[in-house]
């Protein structure tokens, strides 16, 4: 048995970890805008990279080192994304990391990256945030703020875990993402750190099941960005492991961060689980699920608080998983909006529908009485109007 307590704070309230943001002169106003994360001992890192085949320059340098290689520093930007920026990009973070200072302690450190794509890093400007940097400090807060891009909130969340013998151990994240959501990882940087003793073997796939059941089920415009990162650092300093515990920690604070993500999304207003039951088998109700959570006349319905059917049952059909009208059933959280014995919304469910779609967050159940399979995505809403004008190129 083990219980799980959130606690105040982020980062900084592990063992052995340290961080802080300060600005650096990349953004115009006076917020943080560069930061790191260290150990005081080495750690075991892992770590998931978007799918984009145009990875950017800081996952590319990351990739240079050997398998199972150990790190204690990770040192994070804002504003500039470095990514199709070629060998110069990953020349200009030699340079860079090259210049920290003996008080950093760091070993194979390791670099990310956040911004606008296609510009050379200001290297001079994030050396000159070496100056300024405490590395002793315990400043999570600061670090969020550092990585933030269009979020309109900073995203930290710590836990820590008691075992049945009294023994404990914490894990903790900051993370950013707003914009270009897509779930294949979400267009996101993540950093989570532990001093629970887990062993090397166990931390990948652990992350990978936690960002699949997390990450990878968001979706809030449909882009995946150049610089996807989910990144796992674990010092092992308070000798304790346990993977039921760790894995089911792991999934929650993921979760939460995933969820903080959608609300944040750019122009949303509501997150919406899409609940896909009762498909042939997992891929098709995977595939339904996301086609509903990516789907840009799903999200603009959710916005317009249109409690029609349609787009629904549309998006699924255009999926082409095994479905049949005459099985089909749609929910909006407990009520049904279509099923083949209620066809047609009257006023009554009409109007209760709608009051459900003015929730910040809610489920649309779709029940496909095909299989067994289930799987829930989640999206949010977008206005017409960001749909239409959103063209930049932020990560």
């Amino acid at each position: 048995m083990f219980q799980i307590f959130p606690i105040k704070g982020g980062l900084d309230t592990v063992e052995g970890f340290f961080c802080d943001g300060v600005h650096a002169g990349l953004r115009d106003t006076e917020q943080p805008d560069v930061a790191f994360i260290r150990s005081d001992t080495l750690c075991d890192i892992e770590a998931l990279f978007t799918t984009n085949r145009f990875q950017a320059a800081p996952i590319k340098h990351y990739q240079r080192y050997p398998d199972g290689f150990q790190s204690n520093f990770v040192l994070i930007n804002a504003k500039n994304a470095n990514a199709m920026t070629g060998k110069r990009g990953i020349d200009d973070i030699d340079t860079i990391l090259s210049q920290l200072p003996e008080a950093a302690n760091a070993h194979n450190p390791v670099m990310s990256s956040t911004g606008v794509i296609g510009y050379p890093l200001p290297v001079e400007k994030i050396v000159s945030a070496f100056k300024k940097f405490d590395f002793g400090a315990k400043n999570s807060e600061r670090a969020a703020e550092a990585i933030m891009t269009t979020d309109s909130f900073k995203k930290e969340l710590a836990f820590e875990v008691v075992l049945e013998e009294g023994e404990s151990f914490r894990i903790a994240a900051i993370c950013k993402g707003a914009g270009m959501i897509n779930p294949a990882m979400a267009t996101m940087l993540c950093f989570i750190v532990t001093d629970a003793d887990i062993p090397k073997a166990r931390m990948k796939p652990l992350l990978k099941k936690s960002v699949e059941q997390s990450f990878n089920r968001i979706s809030v415009d449909g882009d995946t960005s150049t610089n996807d990162t989910v990144m796992l650092l674990a010092n092992r300093q308070s000798g304790v492991w346990d993977e039921e515990a760790f894995s089911e920690a792991l999934d929650m604070l993921t979760h939460r961060l995933a969820l903080m993500i959608l609300r944040d999304g750019e122009g949303a207003n509501k997150v919406v689980a899409f609940e896909v039951k009762n498909a042939k088998n997992e891929e098709e109700a995977k595939r339904a699920a996301k086609a509903l959570s990516n789907s840009l006349l799903v999200k603009t319905a959710l916005f317009g608080e249109d409690p029609n059917w349609g787009r629904i049952a549309s998006t699924i059909g255009a999926s082409e998983i095994t479905c049949d009208e005459a099985k089909l059933v749609i929910k909006y959280d407990d009520l049904i909006v279509y099923s083949s014995e209620f066809p047609v919304l009257d006023e009554a469910r009409e109007k209760a529908a709608a009051e459900i779609m003015k929730q910040p967050q809610f489920t649309i159940s779709c029940d496909i009485g095909e299989g067994d399979a289930t799987y829930t995505a989640y999206g949010c809403d977008l206005s017409y109007d960001y749909v239409k004008i959103n063209a930049d190129y932020r990560t």
